[in-house]
């Protein structure tokens, strides 16, 4: 079963260390390797917590509506509640690792994860960037902050209507584990 998903745009290689559902739905935790000037956009969970813990490197994190910087160093954590806007990036010129737990686990999150960086890893995120965004938000209960938030119906109706792509995007993407469930 596939457990390593790349996104090249990102910079970054996730490596699912536990699925949601082999916890009974509690946590959801991801290795990370993200190289020099690696990253995601500012965005924020509506129902669940994400935990970020630097294992090899420093790892930068841009917190709150204030976007203060937070560095972690290699064993520090910090906890995000729901809610919370936030984007990762590498402040380096080295790769570096953490690890981000969810809880509760997030089938969603991880389908999105999967389907986002299947996209980007074959050249066709930004070839269908508003819909792709739309699903990727809804699917994993995700938003993005500030006047992006004023698009969030628009983008929840785009997602509606996107059921049989979204479904051929799961079929896709998706690795088997995710698939037996639904």
């Amino acid at each position: 079963m596939k457990r390593k998903f790349i996104n090249p745009e990102m910079h970054n290689e996730a490596t699912f260390i536990q699925f949601a559902c082999e916890s009974e739905e509690k946590i959801t935790i991801i290795e990370n390797v993200l190289q020099a000037g690696g990253g995601n956009r500012l965005h924020y969970h509506k129902t669940y917590t994400e935990i970020f813990t630097a294992i090899e490197g420093e790892l930068g994190l841009m917190v709150g509506r204030k976007k203060e910087i937070h560095i972690l160093q290699p064993g520090e954590s910090f906890s995000l509640l729901p809610g919370t806007p936030h984007c990762f990036f590498n402040p380096g010129e080295k790769a570096i690792k953490f690890r981000s737990e969810t809880t509760p686990g997030h089938e969603g999150f991880e389908k999105s994860i999967m389907i986002g960086f299947g996209l980007a890893a074959d050249g066709h995120y930004k070839k269908n960037f508003i819909r792709n965004t739309s699903i990727i938000l809804s699917i994993s209960e995700m938003s993005l902050p500030g006047i992006f938030s004023l698009f969030e119906p628009v983008w929840k109706c785009i997602a509606y209507f996107s059921k049989n792509y979204t479904k051929t995007l799961e079929k896709k993407y998706c690795t088997k584990m995710m698939m037996q469930i639904n």
